[in-house]
């Protein structure tokens, strides 16, 4: 299986951001970490071994991003204002630099979009404001409401990264019919401990 790791310093997020590329070939599809993890999460737990035989067929090819959660969300000693100006960054570099290069690699296509726990609100999260260039999301054991974390700090960047704040009042002619046409919207929940299904 092809493999490549690839880095550069975001002038979004002003840090060196890797990524880690699998296949040669195939439909794209764009991983987010859990958590405070990084971009080697899902091959580290052989989530990247139980799609090799895709990968390998040229049917998919896997990306994975480093997320920055462990300085905006999962960081107790940011301001809140920090945190919502680095989710906004974030959105940025995943708009005007990983999708541009997901889509040179790969003829144009748009990928999917998959995470599991904080991954899955990432996901969600990016799918759900750019439907325009991600065809559609797996959302594995995520929360999709992180105004917690914002401890009631509440201004535009936090309302725009918070799908349940956004997607209940959405009426918009641009959005919901690329929304309706995804190629898939799987939002997928267990009964665990830290599961919280809104």
């Amino acid at each position: 299986m092809e493999r490549r790791i690839t880095s550069w310093q975001s002038p979004n997020l002003g840090m060196e951001m890797p990524l880690v590329a699998y296949g040669h070939a195939g439909y794209p599809l764009l991983m987010f970490p859990t958590a405070a993890a990084d971009f080697l999460e899902y091959e580290r737990f052989y989530l990247v071994d139980s799609i090799k035989h895709h990968i390998e067929a040229g049917r998919l090819r896997a990306y994975s991003i480093n997320s920055v959660n462990r300085y905006s969300l999962m960081n107790d000693k940011a301001a809140p204002w920090v945190k919502a100006e680095l989710l906004a960054r974030y959105d940025r570099y995943i708009t005007d630099e990983v999708l541009p290069l997901i889509r040179n690699e790969s003829g144009g296509q748009s990928p999917l979009v998959t995470g599991a726990s904080m991954g899955a609100y990432l996901s969600a999260n990016t799918y759900f404001r750019h439907p325009d260039v991600i065809r559609g999301m797996f959302a594995m054991s995520g929360s999709f409401d992180v105004r917690a974390y914002f401890e009631g700090y509440l201004v535009e960047q936090v309302y725009f990264n918070n799908p349940v704040s956004y997607l209940s009042t959405l009426d918009d002619d641009y959005y919901l019919p690329r929304l309706r046409r995804a190629d898939a919207i799987v939002i997928l929940t267990g009964q665990g401990a830290y599961e919280a299904p809104e």
